[in-house]
């Protein structure tokens, strides 16, 4: 049976090369603290939400203008019964330039239905992607906190 990772993908009329540079100003768009390097291969850095949530992520692939992977190496999660169910998953940003637009694709792998922060993280994900990340690229401005 095929895991169903968390997926969404949206187009924009901007370059790859601009979407590349949005999703790797990851202090422009994804809600909380963000500390530590996010924009070269080998990079490390941690993410926090309040205190619901902590992850250190290790850059693992890095292809200007087509795609960004980053590896949990470690992760707590204090709204669920399983605190690491992040841990060794990928987040995984794909750029591919369709006609006149450009895709961005965003899976995390390992984020699955079973997880019982799959429903809660997969809407944080589609809000902070499809909303945050989205009007990064479009206005190169700063994203306010989505959940706020």
């Amino acid at each position: 049976m095929k895991k169903q990772d968390f997926i969404t993908s949206f187009t924009v009329d901007q370059s790859p090369e601009d979407v590349f540079k949005a999703i790797n100003n990851v202090h422009g768009w994804w809600s909380g603290e963000v500390s530590g390097n996010t924009d070269r291969l080998g990079a490390e850095f941690t993410y926090r939400y309040k205190s619901m949530h902590k992850s250190s992520q290790k850059v693992t692939e890095f292809v200007p203008g087509k795609k960004v992977v980053w590896h949990v190496t470690d992760a707590e999660l204090t709204f669920v019964k399983d605190k690491k169910e992040w841990l060794g998953t990928d987040i995984v940003f794909e750029i591919a330039r369709v006609g006149a637009k450009t895709e961005l694709c965003f899976t995390h792998v390992g984020l699955i239905p079973a997880f019982e922060c799959y429903g809660g993280c997969s809407g944080a994900w589609g809000a902070l992607i499809g909303t945050n990340l989205r009007n990064l690229i479009a206005t190169g401005k700063k994203q306010p906190d989505v959940f706020a």
